[in-house]
């Protein structure tokens, strides 16, 4: 049976029987994008823009105003979406904002769009079927007047004025090839997708589709060959959860998810796995490979390398910055994978080599033992750049092995959840500064002006200095959070649809936020 603490698709696995154990007790070159900014006044891509840099192109929200910041509306999730997916809440992903409208898909793979001025709701698109999506983050990408989703087993394409379907395909994964539960990335003509729990051999793929029709133009396994410790599990492995990067050189990238193997199947059964735990980079056109960079080996420890990857340029270099669940930060070559630095985030206890140790056969592992950061931890959400410096929020929850049939162990009871924001510098990957907070930073982190945002999955929305990373603004919203939020011009926008806890137990809704008109 799969294991309900399971978070690599859960955004910031807020599963409620996770919840029960965890929170209850409880000088260089300047760097810059590379990509095109996005229009001022929109958020039009999951991550901001092309390069997923996360930083609001002509966001109005700074330092000296953001004190001021208030709800300006909300629009409340009814019917069946509202009562969420399992454990996972409502809402998980980022809106989209083109042209004065907020695009937004729930976890049941319901479309709105909402007025960025009032809230009112323009148009739906209700999926009416039986099978509801997984953890997410689910989530749309519009482009070109066009919304582009997915249902856990069909792809679509939406008016993005009236939301009549312009089509669909729902004959894209191949038996045993997972579900979908991505916010896709659309450029060149091509939607870019993939898919999560692949049944090996193969586990998930990630795919291209045509834009205009939907149809397939390219397929590629995230796990080619089989692992006989993997493969004992039957669980599925690979895929990629969050929207991959879409490069200027005519490549498109990746972050992997974990194996899901047992602490027995590493040891017993060493393996790379490949591509799990890895940035893959493919020709944008073909999806052949290009190259990859696997953070984690023979994973046991649901860690995922499945942050969105960014890109920059360091002294006239291209290079991808990637990370996840491991807790490190990695800066890559664009042009060949290759490791610039990496750099630990959050907290760690000694048991980073454990998986390579493994590979090895080197590994004097005995359970019960525990490791930080744990499932729960390390980068479960994306980071943001700005200038010389990468913007990482994490999550600090030690995890145990009681035995080596677990995945990914559990929580120790009396665990406390706390997080981490951090600045690294882009050229170095030196810390700059560390702020500690009180819960999980679940929110991703944001840039706006001299102003980094997150949330905490209490149902608090944060503001730091970018300078010092002193914490300058907070403010309660009505649920509990576990989505990335966006900003356009004055407005921020928070999806609050997690599962109710502590003081955000309100209705599922998103809630908008803004400052005075200058």
């Amino acid at each position: 049976m799969m294991n309900p603490l399971r978070p690599r698709a859960v955004r910031g696995a807020v599963i409620a029987s996770a919840l029960a154990v965890l929170l209850l007790p409880m000088s260089a070159t300047l760097a810059r994008g590379a990509s095109t900014p996005s229009a001022p006044g929109s958020w039009p891509y999951s991550n901001g823009n092309l390069a997923n840099t996360r930083d609001a192109t002509g966001s109005a929200i700074t330092l000296s105003n953001v004190s001021s910041l208030k709800k300006a509306w909300s629009f409340t999730l009814t019917g069946t979406a509202a009562k969420g997916v399992g454990g996972y809440g409502t809402l998980s992903a980022a809106p989209i904002v083109v042209d004065g409208v907020v695009y937004m898909q729930d976890l049941h793979s319901n479309v709105y769009a909402l007025s960025l001025s009032t809230g009112k709701l323009e148009w739906s698109y209700i999926v009416n079927k039986k099978e509801l999506s997984g953890p997410g983050p689910n989530g749309v990408a519009v482009v070109g007047g066009v919304v582009y989703g997915a249902t856990p087993r069909t792809v679509f394409a939406l008016n993005a004025t009236t939301g009549h379907e312009i089509w669909s395909n729902d004959k894209v994964l191949k038996k045993g090839q997972g579900t979908f539960g991505i916010q896709p990335a659309v450029a060149d003509g091509r939607v870019y997708l993939a898919s999560q729990y692949g049944h090996l051999p193969g586990g998930g793929v990630l795919l291209a589709l045509n834009a205009s029709t939907g149809a397939v133009i390219w397929r590629f396994k995230t796990v080619p060959k089989k692992a006989k410790g993997v493969d004992a599990l039957g669980l599925g492995a690979g895929g990629a959860w969050e929207t991959p990067l879409v490069g200027t050189d005519g490549s498109v990238t990746f972050g992997i998810g974990n194996p899901y193997q047992s602490m027995a199947g590493a040891l017993n059964d060493p393996a790379k796995l490949l591509y799990t735990d890895s940035d893959v980079n493919l020709n944008a056109a073909t999806g052949k490979l290009r190259w990859y960079y696997q953070g984690v080996t023979d994973d046991f420890k649901d860690y995922d390398m499945q942050a969105s990857p960014i890109s920059a340029i360091v002294n006239g270099v291209s290079v991808v910055v990637g990370g996840g669940k491991m807790g490190i930060v990695y800066e890559m070559n664009a042009s060949t994978g290759a490791l610039v630095w990496k750099t630990p985030v959050g907290t760690h206890n000694g048991h980073d080599d454990d998986s390579l140790k493994a590979l090895h056969g080197t590994s004097k592992l005995r359970v019960p033992y525990t490791y930080s950061p744990g499932a729960l931890g390390g980068m479960l959400t994306n980071m943001a750049l700005a200038g010389n410096t990468v913007y990482v929020v994490t999550c600090n929850v030690p995890f145990a092995f009681t035995n080596t049939d677990q995945v990914n162990g559990t929580p120790p009871a009396g665990t406390k959840a706390t997080g981490d924001v951090e600045a690294l510098n882009l050229t170095t990957g030196e810390v700059e500064w560390d702020t500690s907070v009180k819960g999980l930073p679940l929110g991703a982190a944001t840039v706006s002006n001299n102003l980094i945002f997150t949330t905490l999955f209490q149902g608090e929305l944060l503001a730091l200095n970018r300078a010092t990373g002193a914490v300058v603004f907070t403010q309660q919203v009505p649920r509990s959070t576990n989505a990335p939020i966006s900003v356009a011009g004055g407005t921020l926008i928070v999806p609050a649809g997690g599962p109710k806890y502590g003081k955000g137990t309100g209705k599922s809704q998103i809630v908008a936020y803004r400052v005075p008109a200058q």
